[in-house]
């Protein structure tokens, strides 16, 4: 669902695998410094380059499990340190 011009947002029901794939996809846009987000009513390019913000949550509240995972990136965090160590297991 196309929000802004400068905005994508996308919701919708998919299995393990698909949201894996999309991981993934991901994944390799972030190595390649350009990911491309679409669907039928618009889409981003976004260009990913230097320190970026992790921030993860995850949750299981009243049988409803959450992960949320943000990066973001400006120009400006590229002379910040890094702050630690994440730790996922699967």
């Amino acid at each position: 669902m196309m929000e802004r011009k400068d905005r994508f947002r996308h919701e919708s029901l998919q299995d393990k695998k698909s949201i894996q794939q999309l991981l993934n996809a991901i994944s390799k846009g972030i190595a390649k410094g350009e990911i491309s987000f679409s669907d039928e009513e618009g889409g981003i390019v976004l260009e990913p380059d230097g320190l970026m913000n992790l921030k993860v949550t995850a949750s299981n509240d009243d049988n409803r499990c959450r992960i949320d995972v943000r990066v973001t990136w400006t120009p400006e965090t590229n002379g910040k340190k890094d702050t630690g160590k994440l730790k996922v297991k699967a």
